[in-house]
């Protein structure tokens, strides 16, 4: 397949971030043009549903992008109800992701699966057959449906992205989902050896977290994140940020999605506005 330049450009609010700074950041995000605004349901930090409503209600044109909601965590058929609903309420601006869950969170809340493959496919599945309007009956290891269907699906259907980074989940991503999330810290290296295993098609999304600082002190801080969780990442200026983004476009991303380290330097309100304003015009 032959990758062309980056089509979305988004940004993460960390949910090491107050919920309540997210709407004021989301506004600033939107008003000054940014793509996409990234959430995060990590535990035990904030709600991805009830974040993205509310990022969602105070905008008129973000989309806003939850990566990612764990399967464990949800009954299927309230997943599909909450983005159904979503969906409903803003159109095709909510962008859902979901996945296994960290295993460590997933066995503290008693909810960790045996076999978190066979939960991804059989969830998948029945979560995709309910948001396009279908009756569901499905007896399986872990997905228990008996005649369940939407009142109130979506318009059309959404897209249904899948997180993943074993080859396992990054294939049945490419067989299942609309869309992979691959997880910050992955180089352009790291990205074509995953588009080979989900082998997308051309509507397939490939939405890839790049790890950023900018301004003084970017290069150690980013080192410090590094330390602490490993992975690739780029410091600089916008012109430095934006040839990272192009290398990771070139190795087969259709959106990147900058993220920030935990320094929260610069301020979020401040990093969504330098990526929507000084980074996105250097991104072909």
């Amino acid at each position: 397949m032959d990758y062309g330049p980056v089509t979305n450009l988004g940004a993460i609010y960390l949910p090491m971030n107050p919920p309540e700074r997210l709407p004021e950041v989301a506004r600033i995000a939107d008003r000054a043009g940014l793509e996409q605004l990234w959430l995060w349901e990590d535990c035990f930090l904030n709600s991805g549903i009830a974040a993205a409503s509310a990022a969602l209600a105070c905008t008129e044109r973000l989309r806003v992008g939850i990566g990612l909601m764990p399967v464990p965590f949800r009954n299927v058929a309230l997943a599909a109800m909450e983005i159904a609903t979503l969906h409903r309420l803003f159109g095709d601006r909510p962008i859902a992701g979901i996945g296994h869950g960290v295993q460590e969170w997933m066995a503290q809340v008693g909810a960790r699966a045996e076999s978190p493959m066979t939960l991804l496919r059989e969830y998948t599945t029945a979560l995709r057959s309910l948001l396009h309007g279908e009756e569901v009956t499905t007896d399986g290891r872990y997905v228990h449906l008996d005649a369940v269907r939407l009142d109130w699906p979506p318009s059309s259907p959404p897209s249904l992205l899948i997180g993943a980074t074993g080859p396992k989940t990054l294939q049945l991503s490419g067989e299942l989902a609309d869309g992979t999330i691959l997880t910050a810290g992955t180089s352009p290296d790291g990205v074509r050896t995953a588009v080979t295993n989900i082998r997308p098609d051309d509507r397939h999304d490939v939405v890839v977290f790049m790890m950023v600082e900018t301004g003084p002190g970017a290069a150690e801080r980013l080192a410090a994140q590094q330390e602490k969780s490993g992975g690739w990442g780029v410091a600089g200026d916008a012109a430095a940020i934006a040839e990272g983004v192009e290398s990771i476009a070139a190795a087969g991303a259709t959106t990147v999605v900058l993220q920030p380290t935990e320094s929260n330097s610069p301020p979020p309100g401040e990093f969504v506005r330098f990526v929507a304003e000084e980074v996105r015009p250097l991104v072909g």
